[in-house]
């Protein structure tokens, strides 16, 4: 057989002719699923417009329940539809972007002195907070700005957010 560059397809080997004759059957199931589910909601709804259709025509049901069932019953069909088409896919958490950090070769102390500088902290609560010299804070600093190519304590942040470094 044939060797051709292999496909994402489930079942598919890279070779013609290697294609498993049921692989479709394993995604088709669930769609299955669906549309029967989806049909027997279908075929309940309209049997009971068609019960509530008789009782109101037998007078069993006053024009005022008559409109009140097919009024909320409508509104539920809103409001489920409504949330089905509107939601959105799931967005995983944002992360830090590591290669942009090794790119930068940023350090794991330089990383935190950013991420504090971030939060709003002065040099001396980074410098508490980190147990070292203010000015071991400043020379980290200078790195940092020389690194993300800035001048200010603000350019930083803003630059680091842009590049996903902190979140």
């Amino acid at each position: 057989m044939r060797q051709i560059e292999a496909d994402n397809r489930p079942g598919w080997s890279g070779r013609t002719g290697d294609l498993h004759p049921h692989w479709h059957f394993r995604y088709a199931v669930p769609m299955k699923k669906t549309v029967v589910l989806y049909a027997l909601a279908l075929a309940v709804g309209a049997l009971l417009l068609q019960w509530v259709e008789h009782q109101y025509s037998l007078r069993l049901l006053s024009v005022e329940v008559y409109v009140l069932i097919l009024a909320t019953g409508f509104t539920v069909l809103g409001i489920w539809l409504g949330h089905r088409l509107t939601r959105g896919p799931k967005q995983a958490a944002p992360t830090r972007n590591q290669k942009a950090l090794d790119a930068l070769k940023i350090s794991d102390k330089e990383y935190e002195v950013l991420e504090l500088l971030a939060a709003g902290h002065s040099n001396q609560e980074i410098a508490e907070r980190l147990f070292v010299s203010p000015n071991t804070i400043k020379t980290h600093l200078a790195s940092l700005y020389r690194k993300l190519e800035v001048s200010r304590r603000t350019q930083a942040v803003s630059r680091a957010r842009e590049l996903r470094l902190i979140i």
